[in-house]
């Protein structure tokens, strides 16, 4: 569980929303649940550089943040879905907004890198 943030840092809304959306997995575990409900082994070959470890804390993190519901099915084997809660889909619209200065930023670095000095 994370440490709770200073009380200067918790006043700061940027700040806030970045602790709950910076960890490496984060963002990519919350596009993959934008639009559907997932089983964790579906997150695990979406995103196959992530570790078993680090997914499940990842999701722990998001769920005791609120973000993500998880749903346990009392079945053998068990069952087990992620999906945003309501509140975490109220996270979309930044993570979309996150995606278009990405494109841009990326577009940017394309266009300098092509006006670069190369002996430099």
């Amino acid at each position: 569980m994370k440490q709770p943030a200073p009380e200067h840092e918790t006043c700061c809304p940027v700040v806030a929303t970045l602790d709950i959306v910076g960890g490496k997995w984060k963002v990519l575990i919350l596009y993959h649940l934008n639009t559907q409900t997932r089983r964790f082994n579906e997150l695990q070959r979406l995103m196959p550089a992530v570790t078993q470890r680090m997914l499940t804390l990842q999701l722990r993190e998001l769920e005791s943040d609120g973000i993500v519901h998880r749903e346990v099915y009392p079945q053998v084997p068990p069952k087990v879905e992620y999906s945003l809660t309501e509140f975490g889909l109220t996270l979309m619209p930044v993570i979309e907004a996150m995606h278009r200065w990405g494109q841009q930023y990326a577009a940017e670095c394309v266009k300098h890198q092509k006006t670069a000095d190369p002996a430099v």
